[in-house]
């Protein structure tokens, strides 16, 4: 059976997700992120994360090279950073309240309902993706609070 891309990215998103923003430095100390849904626990013991990648993604290289990052998962009330955070535009941190991890160094979005600092571990390329696995050093997360969830292609909020 032929599985065209469209049908398969519509089935896909009959999955609800929660939307995190995945950020990092490059060489030049120059943070940049991009809004993710594909991120995923993998091991409680080591504790560690995954997220997935577009080949195609503007910072694919850069993610590759980075040796930390972070996840910060995004409350429902900040669907404007998911958005900054998935658009090219040149300067996605300019005006974002944000800092540097105490553990990792990478950038951290302020007021997440979660953020887990990690270090890079191992990546697979499988498809038209790369797999990117980090070990969490540190986390931080708010027992309150609601996320933002993406469904069919929207955002959506918990019944």
């Amino acid at each position: 059976m032929d599985i065209d891309s469209r049908s398969f990215r519509k089935a896909l998103g009959c999955f609800a997700t929660g939307v995190t923003v995945v950020a990092a430095k490059d060489e030049q100390n120059v943070p940049f992120g991009v809004t993710i849904s594909s991120f995923a626990s993998v091991s409680l013991d080591p504790p560690l994360v995954l997220f997935c990648l577009g080949l195609d993604a503007t910072s694919v290289e850069s993610f590759r090279k980075a040796s930390h990052f972070s996840v910060n998962v995004l409350r429902h009330d900040q669907r404007e950073l998911s958005i900054r955070f998935a658009s090219r535009m040149a300067d996605k941190w300019s005006g974002v309240d944000h800092h540097l991890g105490e553990t990792s160094g990478a950038p951290v979005l302020s007021h997440c309902l979660a953020v887990l600092e990690c270090k890079m571990e191992k990546q697979y390329v499988e498809g038209d993706h790369v797999l990117l696995i980090g070990r969490v050093l540190h986390l931080d997360y708010d027992p309150g609070g609601q996320p933002l969830l993406y469904f069919r292609g929207n955002y959506a909020d918990i019944a």
